[in-house]
């Protein structure tokens, strides 16, 4: 069989949803292939290695994902109801993915985050790369809510620090338990680690997209 053009998008997809499903380690390139309905020959012609597969799945997650929080940290509205459609976006795939998958998925960069850590440094620092990512997207709006006297923190980049360790624990939590609802306490949490001055803030006001996960 020749290599054709979409063999290596298919291998890319598949990837992409058997490392949300299953993590890194369990998964060989013959599984990864048979669900692309790729020969397992053909797998080097497109990717190096399974970390270099790895890191293509992260960048292609990032990227859908960092299109989501542009569209929702860029608007016109006000900063911490911006800030607050991101946790909602957020929380959407975990609840209404569950009766698919059975069980609440989490979120990819921290579940390989957590598997690889100590397996490949590549896809380690890809990882700290878009998490460094997010912060810098949330900071530009803490600064803002700060500049608006809105919250008190004296670091605005710790803060999104903050803001995205208490996002990212819950989610965890979430999968943990198995409970989208361990997400619940999530805006007030954040609200209380920027010293928000306006507790009762409202959210963006219309539906959210769901941020990918």
């Amino acid at each position: 069989m020749g290599h054709t053009s979409d063999a290596g998008e298919k291998i890319l997809r598949a990837a992409h949803s058997l490392f949300g499903q299953r993590g890194y380690a369990a998964l060989g390139l013959a599984e990864i292939c048979r669900a692309a309905g790729v020969p397992r020959g053909s797998f080097h012609y497109f990717f190096a290695s399974k970390e270099a597969l790895a890191l293509s799945v992260l960048d292609a997650h990032w990227a859908a994902q960092r299109r989501v929080w542009l569209r929702l940290l860029g608007t016109g509205a006000e900063p911490l109801p911006r800030l607050r459609a991101l946790f909602e976006a957020t929380g959407v795939p975990q609840r209404d993915g569950r009766p698919d998958r059975g069980t609440v998925a989490g979120c990819m960069f921290a579940n390989l985050a957590v598997e690889t850590g100590e397996q490949t440094e590549a896809v380690r620092q890809r990882l700290r790369e878009i998490f460094e990512a997010q912060v810098g997207m949330v900071e530009s709006v803490v600064s803002e809510a700060r500049r608006r006297g809105e919250v008190s923190v004296p670091d605005p980049r710790e803060a999104a620090r903050s803001v995205m360790a208490q996002l990212e624990g819950q989610v965890l939590f979430a999968k943990l338990y198995d409970d989208a609802a361990r997400l619940g306490p999530l805006w007030a949490n954040c609200l209380a680690l920027l010293g928000a001055r306006c507790p009762q803030a409202s959210g963006a006001g219309d539906l959210v997209p769901a941020v990918p996960v």
